[in-house]
């Protein structure tokens, strides 16, 4: 049985032990190779939100659920992170900064989906922008190797792609329209 007390404190330990993403990858891995088990201690997801689990300086670990359909515009970190999908699906398209640019474009550089059960680490320098592509909610795991909601960070135009600042209170109202 999966427990949530007990994912903190693994996420917790792996950090004290190495600071990177890599222990803390472990974890979520272990936690979705059992998605029934991780909806079982979360319950099924009825509506979409950006639930924090845990919230310290050095790690935050939210439950980022999905509407169908929704994409978030590109942004960055500033901080390492591993998501864990566990039921739906989730579009990252990765971009990079066009050399030189005065606005800060990105242009693309790849993408990968994850489905339920999938994990994937993300360098604190990725900049990516996700979508939910199905018509049904989409549960993740999300572990980052900072506090997610006071980093300093950036965002980008999704039609013109010009670098701003990060507006945590318009993401967050984008989960609950």
């Amino acid at each position: 049985m999966w427990d949530i007390g007990d994912f903190v404190a693994d996420c917790r330990t792996a950090i004290d032990k190495d600071a990177s993403h890599k222990a803390v990858a472990e974890v979520i891995g272990r936690a979705m190779s059992d998605t029934s088990a991780v909806v079982s201690a979360l319950g099924e997801p009825t509506e979409s939100g950006i639930i924090p689990i845990y919230q310290s300086a050095d790690l935050t670990i939210v439950n980022v659920i999905w509407k169908p359909g929704m994409t978030i515009m590109p942004h960055n970190h500033e901080m390492w992170a591993v998501i864990g999908i566990y039921g739906g699906r989730e579009d990252n398209i990765f971009w990079r900064r066009v050399k030189d640019d005065p606005d800060g474009r990105i242009e693309a550089a790849g993408a990968r989906a994850l489905s339920t059960g999938e994990f994937a680490p993300l360098g604190k320098d990725i900049i990516h922008s996700v979508t939910n592509p199905i018509p049904k909610l989409t549960g993740a795991i999300h572990v980052y190797g900072g506090d997610f909601f006071e980093a300093e960070r950036s965002e980008w135009d999704p039609e013109i792609l010009t670098e701003h600042t990060y507006d945590m209170s318009k993401v967050k109202a984008m989960f609950s329209d």
